[in-house]
């Protein structure tokens, strides 16, 4: 995209935010994306634990069989909802804009790894403001690669349990392969349940940081996940308008 078609999606500032622009970051596959990873995990969260764990007290064993039957299946197409999102978000790395591709994530310049130290230093309160950035800061980025990593392997042993019990004849059988790649089916189970505390413990983080970015930079950054804008300063945004959206 040219610079010209970048500056159109660059509006002045409502009152309250003096001096600042309104930049057009996260598009929508970004933000629909995300917010189906965040619904998917916590239903996957719930009813995997009640898998693994059954909680809920019922009278009689068909009322057990019927509990768990239902986790099961809402289990089965939260994990089809999630592994979609997780894929067009992949996809997305390659055909979205400037702040959604993979470059954002891992550090390919000097400068985002030299700002990724500067990230560090602000998190650990060696530095008193974090280095301005209009997309993903770069440890941001970095920890994403992480997160990422730990999408595809909660897919890959969700698909090898599943084959386990598939149906003979299922296409789901077709991913049985997977279950000695991940050391046997009791590893890819342990996998599976470790990888989702990972989960539940970067979603708290992911969070926190993220609340406060916003209220440290105040540039909308809470909000941009719900609107797509951030509010950039005219320092940066030469830098963005230089750019364009490549």
């Amino acid at each position: 995209m040219s610079a010209a078609s970048a500056v159109a999606r660059v509006d002045f500032p409502p009152p309250s935010v003096v001096g600042a622009f309104r930049v057009y970051v996260w598009e929508l596959p970004v933000r629909i994306s995300h917010w189906l990873i965040v619904l998917s995990v916590v239903v996957l969260a719930f009813t995997g634990f009640y898998i693994g764990n059954p909680f809920i007290a019922v009278s009689g064993p068909a009322r057990d069989h019927f509990v768990m039957g239902w986790m099961k299946v809402i289990h089965y197409y939260a994990a089809i909802v999630f592994t979609l999102a997780v894929l067009s978000r992949i996809a997305w790395m390659f055909a979205g804009n400037k702040y959604a591709r993979w470059n954002q994530l891992v550090p390919t310049t000097r400068e985002r790894l030299a700002n990724m130290v500067r990230t560090f230093k602000f998190y650990t309160f060696l530095r008193p403001r974090p280095p301005i950035t209009v997309g993903h800061n770069p440890l941001a980025g970095a920890v994403y690669v992480v997160v990422f990593l730990l999408y595809l392997t909660m897919i890959a042993t969700g698909l090898a349990m599943y084959s386990q019990g598939a149906a003979i004849g299922s296409p789901m059988r077709a991913f049985h392969f997977l279950i000695p790649l991940l050391g046997g089916l009791q590893s890819a189970r342990w996998l599976h349940h470790v990888g989702m505390w990972l989960l539940l413990g970067f979603i708290v983080h992911h969070v926190y940081s993220a609340v406060m970015f916003s209220a440290v930079e105040r540039n909308a950054t809470t909000e941009s996940i719900f609107t797509g804008y951030k509010f950039v300063r005219p320092s940066v945004l030469e830098e963005i308008l230089d750019d364009g959206d490549q």
